[in-house]
């Protein structure tokens, strides 16, 4: 029989979840917004997947390595799991397009605006996208959401959609921060079971 696929909720990072700090590479800079756990905890209690997808320039310009992003992304989950707010899975770029680090100086399918994160997602945890949300700051986050068929909730947080790279895309709601599209979500998450019984 086949497992039953889930819904999910993918958070862009920086801006939407934490404060936004230009090439982030310390846990000391990792400044949680006092919604974050709360809208996480609603994610998880209306049976989301959720989940990180973030861009990670970083990287590329050789600021720091995969590792150190992976243990900033631990202290990230740890620190939400102790107010009760479980983060599934994390998934980040490494690459750009101009990347110092040869290694990683490429275009890829990863790199918000591409779903390549998302649809990475898709596949390890069994997810459905026509019930499955994006929330982020950026026009990147934006794109990144209407490539991959999902519904996308700008928050006014972070870039508030004013980011530097303005890329085509369009939400379907434009909220002004986290619990604003915690909201959302729950409000979306009861019509949809309202009309599947």
């Amino acid at each position: 029989m086949a497992q039953k696929k889930r819904p999910a909720v993918f958070l862009d990072r920086d801006g939407t979840i934490i404060r936004q700090v230009e090439l982030l590479h310390k846990p000391s800079q990792l400044k949680i917004f006092p919604e974050t756990a709360e809208a996480v905890k609603a994610f998880n209690k209306l049976g989301y997947v959720t989940v990180i997808i973030t861009n990670q320039p970083v990287v590329a310009r050789g600021i720091i390595g995969p590792k150190e992003v992976d243990r900033i992304h631990a202290i990230l989950i740890k620190r939400l799991a102790k107010r009760g707010a479980k983060i599934d899975a994390v998934y980040f770029c490494p690459h750009h397009p101009k990347a110092n680090m040869k290694k990683y100086r490429m275009v890829c399918k990863c790199r918000k605006p591409n779903p390549g994160m998302i649809l990475k997602a898709v596949k390890e945890y069994g997810i459905d996208l026509k019930k499955s949300f994006l929330v982020g700051d950026s026009t990147q986050d934006v794109l990144a959401g209407n490539r991959a068929k999902v519904k996308v909730i700008l928050v006014r947080t972070g870039h508030g959609g004013k980011d530097p790279w303005q890329h085509e895309g369009k939400p379907d709601f434009v909220v002004k921060n986290l619990r604003g599209a915690a909201r959302i979500i729950k409000k979306l998450s009861r019509t949809s079971r309202v009309r599947s019984k």
